[in-house]
């Protein structure tokens, strides 16, 4: 049985569209993947059957360590992977394969990396735009079709967690939740105004829902302006850890999001969703689901790829009103009104 190691993305989104390239590496034939990543996606790797483990990278985003790195790829050279896949295209990344030893080891060209990788492919964008493509890709014959068709990412949640984490954060057990996640860690260009997302979150309460705010700590003054003493509205944000969100998501009637690491957990969870895209574009890196609504004016300053407005305006995201985010919920099944309401 062949024994892979993937270098893994340092973003929660890309962690989870990797999901759709472990599928295919199983679906070619037997074999055991682990996966080198930073240790936040830990908890989102045990939640993907196709992992054999996770192998948490013992360095920071951007730190270089060669020793480290060299240990590591020392350690790892015991494990016999016959081939490493690198999703990342940076030289470091390219390290701890190579002193592992690994005899084959595939990635795009990249800073480089001539000699680190001796299965080196010329990546070309045109032919995938997308960034799950580009994934999926590097698992098949370099000489394969482009695109390659590829499986949507399925994570599995933990039931035991779920029952738990429902007791300890006091959520409603009479009421269905639906899940707001409104940070932006790239950017405002990339949040809906958090008015709006207030608006909406009472609109729903009135309807006989709670709504449960995901994210970090830094998400949580955000929360606790959508929040603004609506009952049934639960600021989460820093109480839960990503193992946690990925099961509270599972439990959700639905989600609103921006363009976010959790707005591709949710897909991957298939719970329907509606994604609001601002500067960004869902040409690249679309939630993958047959449950999804995209809400996108298309301006002709859109997409601008910005972290903020250039323009000061914001109005890619300003003028998409709550009333058509709840018509985009109500299109998906969710955010209709609720025999269960009340005036709490």
């Amino acid at each position: 049985m062949r024994r892979i190691l993937v270098v893994g993305p340092s973003w929660v989104g890309d962690m989870v569209m990797a999901q759709s390239l472990f599928v295919t590496l199983k679906r070619s034939g037997p074999c055991e993947i682990d996966v080198l990543a930073p240790g936040w996606s830990l908890p989102i790797l045990a939640r993907m059957p196709e992992v054999r483990r996770g192998v948490a990278m013992p360095l920071g985003h951007g730190e270089f360590g060669l020793g480290k790195r060299w240990a590591l790829g020392r350690e790892l050279a015991a494990e016999g992977y016959d081939q490493a896949i690198l999703l990342p295209n940076s030289l470091k990344s390219a390290l701890v394969p190579f002193f592992a030893r690994i005899p084959l080891r595939t990635g795009f060209r990249g800073e480089m990396r001539y000699g680190l990788l001796n299965d080196l492919r010329l990546l070309d964008e045109t032919a995938l735009p997308m960034t799950v493509q580009r994934f999926v890709a590097l698992g098949r014959p370099a000489d394969a079709a482009q695109p390659p068709a590829f499986p949507n990412p399925h994570l599995l949640a933990d039931a035991a967690n779920q029952a738990t984490l429902h007791s300890r954060l006091g959520l409603a057990d009479d009421r269905p939740g639906i899940a707001f996640m409104p940070g932006a860690e790239y950017g405002p260009a990339k949040q809906w105004p958090l008015p709006h997302y207030a608006a909406l979150a009472r609109e729903l309460v009135g309807r006989g829902y709670q709504v449960w705010i995901l994210g970090s700590a830094k998400d949580h003054p955000a929360a606790v302006e959508i929040a603004a003493d609506t009952p049934m509205v639960h600021n989460l944000a820093g109480r839960t850890q990503l193992g946690d969100a990925v099961d509270l998501l599972a439990l959700a009637e639905a989600a609103v999001t921006n363009d976010s690491g959790l707005m591709h957990v949710a897909a991957a969870l298939d719970v329907p969703l509606v994604a609001i895209y601002g500067s960004s574009s869902p040409e690249h890196t679309p939630p993958l689901s047959g449950k999804v609504s995209i809400r996108s004016l298309g301006l002709e300053c859109s997409p601008c790829f910005k972290r903020v407005c250039p323009l000061g305006h914001t109005r890619c995201l300003v003028d998409i009103t709550p009333a058509s985010v709840l018509q985009a919920l109500e299109t998906l099944g969710a955010g209709g009104a609720r025999m269960a309401a009340t005036a709490d």
